[in-house]
């Protein structure tokens, strides 16, 4: 069945429903349990680094627990996209969250008893991004479910962002603390806990679960078929190379030459952390801003508010002062709010709901398997380019990018009345 396509006011709806979306029940059940389990997820990485570090590791044992958890997402996120679609994304989800628990416990178990080998965090960390991966494509089919009112789905999408940007500031200064006093077991013991608080929301759910598929149809079969959906669709594979390819070119490289640069012009480590909180602080703004209000051209405004991406890394590349770098990556941080909102809730709009999961896994597949990419090529770029080079190409390919994409009818055009025909 097709999400709904009624008419709804585009712009604005009256000022006193901003908040009406937590009046849905089942939303506000899934929004407490998930911001907990993000809180802990946020949290973890600290965790894990420390305890690889701790434990007697280097640079080179980090870099392969890194690799170890992101690896499993991207190999199985289009198996993800098709057991959503088959068998329901909250099943898929409430057993993600449970997986994802036991291995935290698990791990917080062999750190309390010892110093874990490397090779032992590594099959951990793997199983937890196979989790995480099954989660993603899920997390996107499910969210126009959480609402009988589909008009409130840009809201959800609002809140459920929030949640992420202000997880991504609180989660890592706690995890900081507590490793600090107790040790990353600790931590690890807490998010074990969240994510059992998030499936314990999945399972007080009441959406109304699909029938399990007859398997009649392979998973090649299905996922071909998917990938038929996405082509089909200007409007969503464009957006989706406009994304994977700002995440090599853009983001990656911010992330690592920022704090370079920054340690070696701004003040250092201190003045990363404002740049980052300004940031997180323009998510939040963000989304704000976005509460209650769908434009008549959601993607076309995604389109002009990507273009601030461009800001921090032009004033890295242009040598500006703390001050500059900071105000860019505040309206950066407005920006992400924004598209991460409207490209979310277009497509919940407008693909049928029977297609969610694969299209989903596809577009995330899309938009992220080219960053481990930048992020490995970015310093030996660097350091036979310079730095400044480097984030330059990004910010300039920012702009363009955007003002192509803006230019395209297939977005431009695109009006959130339209529904989910091609």
């Amino acid at each position: 069945m097709a999400v709904e396509t009624e008419r709804i006011p585009a712009r604005r709806r009256r000022p006193g429903g901003r908040l009406e979306v937590l009046g849905e029940r089942d939303f506000t059940r899934f929004f407490v349990g998930y911001t907990t389990s993000l809180v802990g997820s946020s949290m973890a990485p600290v965790a894990v680094a420390f305890a690889v570090l701790d434990g007697g590791g280097g640079g080179t044992d980090l870099g392969w627990v890194m690799a170890a958890r992101i690896l499993p997402v991207v190999l199985v996120l289009l198996a993800g996209g098709v057991s959503a679609d088959r068998f329901g994304s909250r099943r898929l989800m409430l057993g993600s969250d449970l997986l994802r628990g036991l291995v935290q416990a698990l791990f917080a178990g062999v750190l309390a008893v010892g110093r874990a080998p490397v090779w032992a965090m590594v099959a951990l960390v793997a199983v937890w991004g196979i989790g995480e991966g099954l989660f993603m494509p899920a997390f996107g089919a499910v969210v126009p479910e959480l609402v009988r009112r589909k008009e409130l789905v840009a809201d959800v999408n609002t809140l459920l962002g929030l949640s992420r940007s202000v997880s991504a500031v609180v989660g890592p200064a706690a995890a900081g603390l507590v490793t600090a006093a107790r040790g990353p077991a600790a931590v690890l013991v807490f998010d074990a806990v969240t994510y059992g608080v998030g499936a314990f929301a999945l399972a007080r759910l009441r959406l109304p679960e699909r029938a399990a598929a007859d398997g009649g149809e392979s998973v090649l079969r299905e996922l071909r078929a998917g990938w038929s959906e996405f082509a089909s669709r200007p409007w969503l594979w464009i957006t989706t190379a406009q994304t994977g390819l700002f995440n090599l070119l853009v983001w990656a490289p911010f992330l690592v030459l920022g704090p370079l640069t920054a340690q070696r012009d701004l003040g250092g480590a201190r003045a990363w952390g404002l740049v980052m909180g300004l940031y997180g602080a323009g998510a939040v703004s963000g989304g704000l801003l976005m509460l209650g209000r769908v434009p008549a051209r959601p993607l076309a405004v995604a389109s002009v508010a990507a273009l601030g991406w461009a800001l921090p890394s032009g004033a890295l590349a242009a040598g500006a002062s703390l001050a500059w770098v900071g105000a860019g990556a505040l309206v950066a941080g407005i920006g992400s709010a924004v598209c991460g909102t409207l490209y979310s809730t277009t497509t919940q709009r407008w693909v049928p709901v029977e297609l969610l999961g694969r299209l989903t896994s596809f577009g995330v597949l899309g938009s992220f398997a080219l960053g481990p990419l930048g992020l490995a090529a970015a310093g030996p770029l660097a350091g036979r380019f310079g730095t400044g080079a480097v984030l330059l190409v990004g910010s300039v390919w920012q702009l363009v990018s955007g003002a192509v994409v803006l230019g395209l009818p297939a977005v431009r055009n695109r009006r959130w009345e339209d529904g989910p025909e091609n």
